[in-house]
């Protein structure tokens, strides 16, 4: 199993996991199959002690987010582990919805597309994890 290492982004200013501004419109055209594809592949390179620890949770792939919030590369919903207390239980699956279309506008080759998917799944499984935002850029995951 290959370890997922931070990543700096993709080169350009505010392109973190879950920040982008665009209009609409993709620079990598990738079918939805293959950009689920790449987000499998991210889910398999997370350490399995980790990925046992998600057993209530979805993860969804989605062409782009519901809202106002368009530029949303992921999304986590649900329950962190930090904050779940004993009455936690028969409670709907928390969810990871990883966004296609915001993410093909901020990258100009497949390689980039790989590359944010990989942050962008790390950034949404930390938050179930307990770590927010803040700490998550100070680690160099977006």
């Amino acid at each position: 199993m290959v370890p997922i290492l931070p990543f700096e982004g993709t080169g350009r200013p505010d392109t973190g996991a879950g920040e982008t501004s665009y209009p609409w419109g993709v620079a990598v055209e990738m079918t939805p199959e293959r950009f689920e594809e790449l987000v499998a592949d991210a889910l398999d390179r997370i350490p399995s002690p980790l990925m046992s620890m998600m057993d209530n949770v979805v993860i969804l792939v989605e062409d782009e987010p519901e809202g106002e919030e368009k530029n949303l590369l992921g999304l986590y919903e649900g329950h962190a582990l930090t904050d779940r207390g004993w009455e936690y239980g028969g409670v709907l699956p928390d969810k990871i919805t990883i966004f296609r279309l915001p993410t093909l506008s901020i990258c100009d080759t497949e390689a980039e597309v790989v590359a944010e998917v990989a942050v962008t799944v790390v950034h949404e499984i930390a938050h179930h994890f307990g770590i927010d935002d803040a700490r998550l850029h100070a680690l160099g995951w977006g």
